[in-house]
């Protein structure tokens, strides 16, 4: 199972969730927000044999000024507790200077990067990635600088994978990426095609890169019959914005996969998140069938 904007992790999910026999890889996003990427997975199943973190800050130019370079510190160490030492939330977000790559890229979203194998013979690895990408539309350049960066990092991941247990592992990208079908993520990641030359090539520190993906993904629900209609349902916004990407479907194919309330469903009305309904995005998964 993978989660995004995870919070309470050490004090609530991590102990619980090990008393339901899941073990847990997880990463807290820098700067002021206290949430983070999680992975949960049985531990009787499958076998964690590598992980790495992603940090998209690791896109921020290397070449920052000291001037900048200050001022950035200065933000991080802004006191965010409350005066009797509780955490503030709600934090409002400083973006400081948008036309400033050093400023525009650092925007503290991160991602885990995970290998398994599979404890029941013939002992697959599969390579699962669980991530979470910028949120704001506006800046629709940072989100492919960020989905790009993700796809490279994943290929190096599964190749060092491969190198390292003599394997050819299954991968699967899951998260919230922020992007609807028809966005310009959304159409890197499934079609494996950029066509803008935005992104951390041209904004960021990487070496320059070709604008096709490394790695061809599919669409969970797109592969089986077509994306929902809405994963995240509010009253100010009603869209799909998590996704489930695999790849390799001739080794690996959906056989079940959780289905989505209509809008119509009585127990979404009024926005999310409710009574049932913990989150103001809905779940999503499959069962996949490895051959």
């Amino acid at each position: 199972m993978t989660f995004q904007e995870l919070d309470e992790f050490e004090t609530f999910y991590e102990g619980n969730m090990d008393k339901e026999g899941y073990s847990s890889v997880y990463i807290q996003r820098s700067g002021r927000k206290r949430d983070g990427c999680g992975i949960f997975y049985k531990r009787e199943r499958t076998e964690l044999i590598l992980e790495e973190t992603i940090e998209y800050n690791d896109l921020v130019p290397a070449n920052e000024d000291p001037e900048n370079s200050d001022k950035v510190k200065d933000e991080e160490n802004i006191d965010t507790n409350n005066s009797d030492g509780s955490p503030q939330t709600d934090l409002p977000e400083d973006r400081g200077d948008p036309n400033d790559p050093r400023v525009r890229l650092k925007r503290d979203c991160v991602g885990l990067l995970t290998a398994f194998k599979l404890l029941e013979p013939p002992h697959h690895v599969i390579v699962l990635a669980n991530t979470h990408i910028y949120w704001d539309p506006d800046w629709a350049d940072v989100k492919l600088a960020q989905a790009k960066y993700l796809l490279l990092r994943v290929t190096q991941f599964k190749d060092a994978v491969s190198e390292r247990f003599s394997c050819k592992p299954i991968v699967i990208v899951a998260g919230d990426f922020n992007s609807q079908p028809g966005d310009e993520v959304y159409r890197y990641l499934t079609s494996g095609i950029s066509e803008s030359s935005q992104g951390y090539s041209s904004i960021g520190n990487e070496p320059e890169a070709s604008e096709r993906s490394p790695i061809a993904l599919h669409s969970l629900y797109s592969f089986i019959g077509g994306e929902p209609p809405f994963t995240n349902y509010t009253p100010g916004f009603t869209g799909t914005l998590d996704y489930i990407l695999f790849s390799n479907p001739e080794h690996m194919q959906p056989v079940r996969f959780l289905r989505l309330p209509s809008v119509e469903s009585p127990d979404i009305q009024g926005g999310l998140p409710n009574e049932n309904h913990p989150s103001d995005h809905l779940p999503i998964g499959a069962d996949f069938e490895i051959r």
